[in-house]
């Protein structure tokens, strides 16, 4: 099964959407046998590397947000990623262009190492304040995922992985997506938004039923027909005798 994962950096719903989806995934029982894909997507591409000053004023100021409607979100927010074993720090967070941050997730991908670099990326940016647009960052980051750090350093300098990245959010707009994090099953099943887990826990055994749909080998035309096609049964209204 392939699952791939529309998502920014700087989302906050996305870290939330990953823990949700994480604990469905835990408790599946076919969850050798899925392969996750983290595809890129920008909320704000216009973005500078850097943007002096905090995410409240990011929003107020440059996105035309109430301000205290931004703290009330930021709160609430707050409150449903603390019920995922996340600290978020809004005060803390560098508001910068996450666009170099997904370059390195598909230098990572390569190594196998997506999901480690996914998930540092976010708790750096979310709970701990780090700048995911600084390139010594983002070095540092690939470097404690195992990734040379000569080989990260030549990957973002090159702008190596930068059509990998466009090329993610150009497939986005063809699939519809609007907004982030956004879950499709094997490009047959789309889950928009941070749902429950019990939803994708629902979407994860529907998706598993389809494509492995169950076979009785004792029907007409199915395999083994040609043998006892009429076994002992148990019923609503009593067992054959």
């Amino acid at each position: 099964m392939k699952i791939e994962i529309w998502s920014d950096i700087a989302c906050p719903w996305c870290y939330i959407g990953k823990r949700r989806f994480e604990t469905a995934l835990a408790a599946f029982e076919h969850k050798a046998e899925v392969q996750v894909y983290w595809r890129s997507y920008q909320l704000d591409p216009s973005l500078p590397e850097h943007y002096d000053g905090t995410e409240l004023a990011y929003l107020s100021e440059r996105k035309g947000m109430d301000p205290e409607n931004v703290r009330q979100m930021f709160a609430h927010v707050k409150e449903q990623a603390a019920g995922e074993g996340l600290s978020y720090d809004f005060d803390k967070a560098v508001v910068a262009n996450s666009f170099q941050a997904h370059q390195l997730l598909h230098l990572a991908a390569a190594h196998g190492k997506a999901d480690d670099v996914k998930e540092a990326l976010l708790s750096a940016h979310f709970e701990r304040g780090e700048d995911i647009g600084s390139r010594e960052f983002l070095v540092r980051t690939g470097t404690d995922a195992g990734i040379p750090a000569a080989e990260v350093a030549e990957a973002l300098a090159s702008g190596k992985y930068a059509d990998d990245v466009r090329a993610d959010i150009i497939q986005a707009r063809s699939l519809g997506v609007t907004g982030v994090p956004f879950f499709v099953i094997d490009r047959k099943y789309g889950i928009s938004g941070a749902q429950p887990a019990e939803l994708f826990s629902e979407a994860l055994e529907e998706a598993w039923a389809q494509a492995h749909p169950l076979v009785m080998v004792n029907q007409p035309g199915g395999a083994g027909s040609g043998t006892n096609e009429s076994g002992e049964v148990c019923g609503p209204d009593g067992c054959a005798g």
